[in-house]
């Protein structure tokens, strides 16, 4: 086997032949024609009463979904991609006349001048490669969260949209609901006051983690292309620990819970409080092995002044004990349990307190400081339906950006990865986000990663 490794000076580079996914994943000379063809190739937009015509890549789990959800936001499926046809059975027999396929490559080479646009829902290592393959080559993109494996990556999905003029959009759904613009206009109203502190906790992992390599070896499923399904990951024999679902423990393949769920709870604060880059973040944590996430941990993140708002510090905490661990908040009544899952933001004159993953029921505490709040004016456009399917496809269409396009998405990714890598040298990181510059060897080492040619 082989790897290489990319800096972000080495990525402007091949950008600007349009050469970056061919680099990244040694998609060969075909892929570069695809993707330089006529010089840079960029996003096209729809005319009104056209069919986006879309593939996926990733078919099984939330895949499923989100092909389901595009669909009956009014896309054409013109191609479906799984490493493994089983996880894709159900989602195939839905399409039965569209071409399938188990590498994204081909799919994507093969049905270049068929496909407007592609949603990427995959197990987190496979995010940049596949997102990447599509951007360079103009089409629109639909990533499942957390955006990218590395923080490195986010930044170079970033800036190859935007070269690429294509409409993009992360799968954190809640940034499209009613809850998250609710909190924006309170917090930007100044109806709490100066906020500087958050509090955040999740009761994942669900899955196992604190684990080691199994030793043993299984057969391949003959439905499953495992070389396809490592992708640039490190190769590995297979076994069935690894998947479906449990990839996300295992630090080769995904984020632990942080991945999982940050990027849906940790929204609401870094939308309202303008957060952007932290300048240190620590953590502590129980469980954790070279190969896999932690059982239980606990992240500070601190960021500076941004204007008028002070300085903040942000915390999270996961496992399954989260909410016992998590200080309870002043203001929430004794007869109310503190949930498994949930997050509260701080002001001077007032706590948000929500017990929802997604954002969805933000509420003052207690009851009778949220019965007194003289609510602001609702300033901030809804989406159709609080639905991210929408926005993306009307986007395609030439409508408003989408409210977690990669301009956003992608900074707030690189911020909630930066927990796990403070997670992973259980140290102190002190943080230069602009350069992606972190003050600890062992730490700058994990912004990025090697990726195995497959």
């Amino acid at each position: 086997m082989s790897y290489f490794t990319m800096d972000r000076r080495q990525f402007l580079k091949a950008a600007g032949a349009g050469a970056a996914a061919v680099s990244m994943t040694d998609l060969g000379v075909a892929l570069a024609e695809a993707a330089t063809k006529g010089g840079v190739r960029k996003g096209r937009i729809l005319k009104p009463g056209e069919k986006l015509r879309m593939a996926a890549v990733g078919c099984g789990g939330k895949g499923q979904s989100d092909i389901m959800n595009s669909v009956n936001a009014g896309v054409e499926i013109v191609a479906l991609c799984d490493a493994d046809f089983k996880r894709g059975l159900d989602v195939f027999k839905k399409f039965p006349e569209v071409p399938k396929f188990k590498d994204f490559r081909k799919m994507l080479l093969e049905m270049d001048d068929k496909i407007d646009a592609v949603t990427v829902s995959t197990p987190d290592h496979m995010h940049f490669p596949a997102a990447m393959m599509a951007i360079t080559m103009g089409k629109h993109v639909y990533v499942q969260k957390p955006l990218t494996h590395t923080i490195w990556e986010a930044r170079a999905l970033t800036e190859a949209a935007r070269k690429h003029q294509v409409v993009t959009q992360m799968g954190n759904q809640g940034h499209a609901g009613e809850g998250i613009r609710l909190v924006r206009e309170w917090i930007q109203s100044g109806g709490i006051g100066d906020v500087r502190e958050v509090h955040i906790w999740c009761n994942r992992p669900i899955w196992p983690q604190g684990c080691t390599r199994p030793t043993e070896v299984e057969p391949v499923p003959e439905t499953l292309d495992w070389n396809a399904w490592l992708g640039v990951a490190p190769e590995r024999p297979y076994n069935s620990c690894y998947m479906p679902f449990k990839w996300r423990g295992w630090w080769d393949f995904g984020c632990g819970a942080l991945g999982d769920m940050a990027c849906h709870q940790m929204d609401a604060a870094f939308w309202s409080l303008d957060l952007k880059y932290p300048i240190s973040v620590e953590a502590t944590s129980e469980g954790m092995t070279d190969e896999s996430a932690p059982k239980r941990s606990k992240i500070i993140y601190k960021f500076p002044k941004r204007g008028k708002m002070p300085e903040l510090t942000l915390y999270w905490y996961d496992g399954d004990n989260s909410s016992q661990v998590c200080p309870r908040p002043k203001g929430l009544e004794e007869s109310r349990k503190m949930p498994s899952s949930g997050q509260y933001i701080v002001g001077e004159k007032g706590t948000i307190f929500d017990e929802t993953d997604y954002c969805r029921s933000p509420r003052l505490i207690p009851e009778s400081a949220m019965q007194a709040f003289k609510r602001p004016p609702k300033t901030i456009p809804r989406v159709p339906n609080g639905d991210p399917h929408i926005e993306w496809v009307n986007a395609c269409h030439g409508g408003p950006k989408p409210g977690s396009n990669f301009d956003y998405s992608g900074p707030f990714t690189e911020m909630v990865l930066l927990g796990n890598l403070a997670i992973r040298v259980g140290k102190k990181v002190k943080w230069d986000g602009k350069k992606l510059k972190a003050d600890l060897p062992e730490a700058q080492k994990l912004v990025t990663k090697p990726y195995r040619v497959f």
